[in-house]
């Protein structure tokens, strides 16, 4: 069974991608990426952004996000740290209202960061597509052919250039003139943040 690391680092070689490359996608220090693959988690920040990097080098190497996460989950924290074989019992400090209130503190400040890491991650990335339909290399006949797919709803969507409209649950779906020249649909996302994310399906036209 694949670990979260082994996962990503198959992913990345399979795109051919350097660490350098990736941190250009994904806005992630190649020193993170690298520390994720070899699951070097002391060097890595807190769990909440560990998440986000994850989700955003998932996106980035077109890999299941909930199973990615999943995995992340089973293999994080590490199962053993360092700890100090004889600790000093007289150090030991008492639990009291005022370390429940520093741990309650650092808890929600842990759990702020962790979101704005996550956010901030999501803003960067380019936008998800799934294009349902026409498949790569699919056989159409007549004048048009109907395109749809999924994507986030705040994604802008065109098809040959032309605006489609994405509803409130990211699916778009138009009709687009084809000739018997036509050899391929290009689908373009735009997020808000300016990230673009192109998919390009080649289709045959079949002469009626």
């Amino acid at each position: 069974m694949k670990k979260i690391g082994q996962i990503l680092s198959d992913a990345r070689t399979e795109k051919k991608y350097s660490y350098e490359k990736l941190e250009e996608i994904t806005k992630i220090k190649s020193s993170f990426i690298q520390a994720i693959e070899t699951e070097n988690w002391l060097t890595l920040p807190a769990f909440p952004i560990v998440l986000g990097f994850v989700k955003s080098l998932a996106s980035a190497l077109d890999l299941d996000e909930k199973t990615t996460v999943a995995v992340l989950k089973r293999d994080y924290p590490p199962k053993s740290l360092s700890i100090n074989p004889k600790p000093d019992v007289s150090s030991k400090q008492s639990w009291g209202p005022k370390l429940t209130f520093a741990l309650g503190i650092g808890l929600v400040v842990v759990t702020i960061l962790g979101y704005l890491a996550f956010q901030y991650a999501n803003f960067i990335s380019p936008p998800q597509i799934k294009v349902i339909s026409p498949t790569d290399g699919q056989i159409v006949s007549g004048n048009s052919v109907l395109v749809f797919g999924t994507t986030d709803m705040d994604v802008k969507i065109t098809v040959d250039n032309q605006p489609v409209l994405v509803d409130e649950d990211g699916k778009f779906s138009t009709n687009i003139g084809i000739s018997p020249t036509t050899t391929e649909i290009v689908v373009k996302g735009v997020s808000r943040s300016g990230k673009e994310t192109t998919i390009d399906r080649n289709i045959k036209v079949q002469l009626d």
